[in-house]
């Protein structure tokens, strides 16, 4: 019955991810490289004579973008997962491995004293993708070497996902994490002037998400290690039962909301 409470929590460690103070500020960048490089758009003021990226170019090779990282984030974790499968004897040990790992990370994201988890391997591209491959491909790239951004994070969701090894569960869980990385990539290239303007706003706001990430992570951690991820979940569905009975019969979002909270409980 935990596995509700994960997809919530790999899908809020994604959007964590994106919103990392090393991932926003890159954003309009990536969608410029993704675009095919800047287009002039006619006009006679200044903000009209601005110059974007083609936006249909960019929302489709932002897909492919998405997905190659997606790819490789639930490859990662069904290996991870299937090694564990193989060592279901010492899960004592390895939910306690784990959750020092976890609680180490997330203490790291706040106060980054770990110097050697800076190091990064950035995708580097002497011009833009030329098609959708290339995009998918640049996604894969961008997962495997951006180790500072998505790195603690992405780390503490493979092992939450593993530990059980369950290769499917892991997969799920994966793939709620990229769906969270990758929903707001996908937004920034639809609605790109207005997801430009609220980067600005973010930006000032990244140190908080920094500590909300780092926080997350320890209890995450705290969780694997004490094994009370249940007593969570149970409280959680409580919190979310007592959602859908008010939500009922009330239409709009709030309606939509608990049908997704249900489908959650369901799995």
């Amino acid at each position: 019955m935990q596995t509700g409470l994960s997809v919530f929590i790999a899908f809020a460690a994604g959007l964590l991810s994106f919103f990392s103070p090393c991932v926003v500020p890159l954003i309009p960048s990536w969608l410029i490289f993704l675009g095919g490089g800047l287009k002039p758009v006619a006009g006679n003021t200044a903000e009209q004579r601005r110059r974007l990226p083609d936006r249909k170019r960019c929302f489709l090779q932002t897909l492919c973008f998405v997905s190659g990282f997606s790819v490789l984030f639930i490859i990662l974790g069904v290996l991870l997962s299937s090694a564990f499968m193989m060592l279901r004897g010492l899960s004592r040990w390895i939910n306690a491995g784990a959750g020092v790992l976890v609680i180490l990370l997330g203490l790291n994201t706040i106060f980054d004293f770990l110097s050697f988890l800076n190091y990064e391997k950035r995708f580097h591209a002497k011009g833009p993708p030329r098609g959708l491959v290339s995009s998918f491909l640049a996604g894969a790239a961008f997962g495997a070497g951006w180790t500072p951004c998505v790195g603690p994070v992405l780390s503490a969701i493979l092992l939450l996902a593993s530990r059980d090894g369950k290769p499917a569960l892991a997969a799920l869980y994966l793939l709620c994490y990229s769906l969270g990385l990758g929903l707001p990539f996908i937004a920034a290239a639809a609605f790109m002037d207005r997801f430009l303007r609220i980067t600005e706003t973010l930006k000032t706001r990244l140190a908080l998400i920094r500590v909300i990430a780092g926080i997350l992570l320890i209890i995450i951690g705290i969780m694997i290690l004490t094994g009370r991820f249940s007593a969570l979940n149970i409280f959680l569905q409580k919190l979310q039962y007592s959602y859908i009975d008010w939500a009922e019969g009330r239409g709009g979002i709030a309606e939509f909301l608990s049908r997704w909270l249900q489908l959650l409980l369901s799995l």
